[in-house]
């Protein structure tokens, strides 16, 4: 085995990698996987990222795969090196995020015989990619680059399918490993792949999108609901358009991209409705006939039970790749088509009412006077917890920013408490797999894809301590974000379900709360970041627009007392109550 067959190999599959619109490759160090690594920094029009931790460089791919639109190469060696890029690869899987993981390997004959950094990495990520393969050793001969030509192509094209995902190249190299002569690019004649073509966009039979507004004509009392979805700016204009003209309220969660935003301001959009689906008595009087969804699963929980409860007579699901994100099994039609089309195929098709009903009316109403009263309860707040930072933070963020949001507790603030805003906001969040973990490494990805916008992650204290080591990449790629951390030292979101009145019974604090009691500021200057931690909400809004303007990594460091916080929350939630009663 000569040290070119195994170059060559690499450096014609990066070639093709990047002729099909990979532009970004995150990079662990490694011996095994030299030849990719030499292949990859040599492509010009590749930019590569240096990561010392393999779980922190995927969702650090994952993040910037997701905020680029664009399939991104993950390159490690073998053994475990391997396993840690899993999660980010289930994640990737459930949010249709494309990644293209190429593990260097062993060659077979030192497998199973206890050869060191040797683990059994076929199929390692089972059903959480799109497409698998085994390639072979490398060798001599124009054969062997055609099919590394063939493979780029078409681990991209599987990347980039219906739905787009992760796929995964397992790459078995002999030694040596090492280039002896500069890398250079190879195959240089008219390759063998010379275009593909993506599957054509989903759409419906005219007949059936007659059907379907004539369905939607029937219905007064519809709902238009959008849950997670990175929806482009077409989109949100033509759902936000489609709602307005049907005459329905939006009930827009701020992942959706429709409850921020100018293309929203004149939409029905209905910012509160987590909350002012909370009140029982408002749940019970507004019960929809129709709703329209848009996205995956909605995060909001009294959203959900909602519907479970009033059992709406027709529920259409439209995703573009027939997925079927419907929890409590209500959805009446799967729409497998694009949003943005079918959106416009209906606007030809419908009218806008007279007058706006009685039904939307009243829906706005309610969302003006719960509106009216967190105006009135969360400016000026002394104490720090959730809704009064997500307010502030909906303040204080510059006009273009992107939000990436930790799940948990971060998430569902968001959702709750963000205000609707004619200002541009771009908010991302790891809904695949609603995991904790991976999120610092997954927000500084969407900074290193979006080095122009202001990068902001909302996250809570333990996702920030499990991913600590992703703020590494913020040091070493000299990266602009800032982080605000609600710290209630531990889990706190634990107090707010039914296991928390078992106590000690159940080792309530030990097992569930978790208190941690460590000092967040001093871990995140540990890696440099600027870290400023606050005490009160007119020094959070001052914390705030100083790290706006300021360079590299910065941290907002937010102390929140758990207990106070809670029963806070309780007061918020009655006084928005007592709006929709006085209304």
């Amino acid at each position: 085995m000569s040290v070119s067959t195994n170059q060559d190999f690499a450096s014609t599959l990066f070639a093709e990698l990047v002729r099909s619109g990979v532009r970004h490759a995150c990079v662990c160090p490694g011996s095994r996987s030299t030849p990719l690594t030499a292949a990859a920094v040599s492509q010009t029009e590749l930019r590569c990222w240096s990561h010392v931790d393999e779980r922190a460089a995927a969702f650090f791919a994952l993040g910037l795969a997701r905020a680029s639109r664009a399939p991104v190469a993950l390159i490690c060696t073998s053994g475990t090196a391997a396993a840690n890029f899993h999660p980010a690869v289930v994640e990737a899987h459930h949010a249709r995020v494309p990644l293209v993981v190429l593990t260097a390997d062993r060659p077979p004959e030192l497998r199973d015989w206890g050869a060191g950094q040797t683990i059994d990495q076929l199929g390692l990520y089972g059903s959480s990619v799109r497409w698998f393969v085994e390639a072979p050793v490398p060798i001599p001969g124009d054969a062997c680059l055609r099919h590394a030509r063939a493979l780029g192509a078409r681990a991209v094209a599987m990347a980039l399918g219906r739905p787009a995902g992760p796929v995964h190249l397992n790459l078995p190299f002999r030694e040596p490993l090492a280039p002896d002569t500069p890398v250079e690019k190879v195959l240089d004649e008219t390759p063998v792949v010379e275009r593909w073509t993506p599957t054509a966009e989903a759409g419906l039979a005219p007949d059936a999108v007659d059907a379907i507004a004539s369905a939607l004509r029937g219905w007064e009392r519809g709902i238009v609901a959008c849950g997670p979805l990175d929806a482009r700016d077409d989109e949100v204009r033509a759902i936000a358009r489609l709602a307005q003209t049907l005459g329905w309220p939006l009930l827009a969660e701020p992942t959706s991209q429709l409850r921020c935003g100018p293309a929203s301001a004149s939409a029905p959009v209905v910012a509160t409705a987590d909350l002012l689906l909370r009140d029982p008595t408002f749940a019970e009087c507004f019960a929809p006939e129709c709703v329209l969804r848009f996205g995956d699963a909605p995060t909001s929980k009294s959203f959900r039970l909602w519907l479970e409860r009033t059992r709406p007579a027709r529920v259409l699901h439209v995703d573009p790749d027939g997925v079927w994100h419907d929890p409590s099994h209500l959805a009446s039609d799967v729409l497998r088509c694009e949003p943005r089309a079918l959106c416009e195929a209906l606007l030809e098709r419908l009218e806008p009412p007279a007058q706006p009903s009685a039904w939307l009316r009243d829906f706005l109403a309610a969302d003006r006077a719960a509106t009216a009263a967190l105006d009135a309860e969360l400016p000026g707040d002394p104490m720090l917890h959730g809704p009064g930072v997500v307010r502030e933070l909906a303040g204080a963020l510059p006009d273009g920013a992107q939000l990436y949001v930790s799940n948990s507790l971060a998430v569902r603030d968001i959702d709750a408490y963000l205000p609707a805003s004619e200002r541009a906001l771009r908010v991302l969040c790891n809904r695949g797999a609603n995991g904790i973990d991976g999120i610092l490494s997954s927000a500084l990805g969407a900074a290193a894809a979006e080095e122009t916008a202001h990068t902001v992650l909302l996250t809570g204290d333990l996702a920030f301590l499990h991913d600590a080591g992703g703020l590494l990449a913020a040091h070493r790629h000299r990266l602009r974000a800032t982080i605000v951390v609600l710290d209630d030292d531990g889990g706190a979101i634990f107090s707010l379900l039914p296991i928390a009145t078992h106590g000690e019974a159940v080792g309530f604090e030990e097992h569930f709360r978790a208190r941690h009691g460590l000092d967040l500021a001093g871990v995140a200057r540990a890696y440099g970041a600027h870290v400023t931690k606050v005490s009160s909400s007119p020094h959070l809004s001052a914390a705030l627009k100083e790290a706006f303007a300021m360079p590299g990594l910065s941290v907002v460091h937010v102390p929140v007392d758990a207990e106070r916080a809670m029963k806070r929350r309780r007061e918020i939630e009655a006084q928005v109550a007592q709006a929709l009663v006085t209304r």
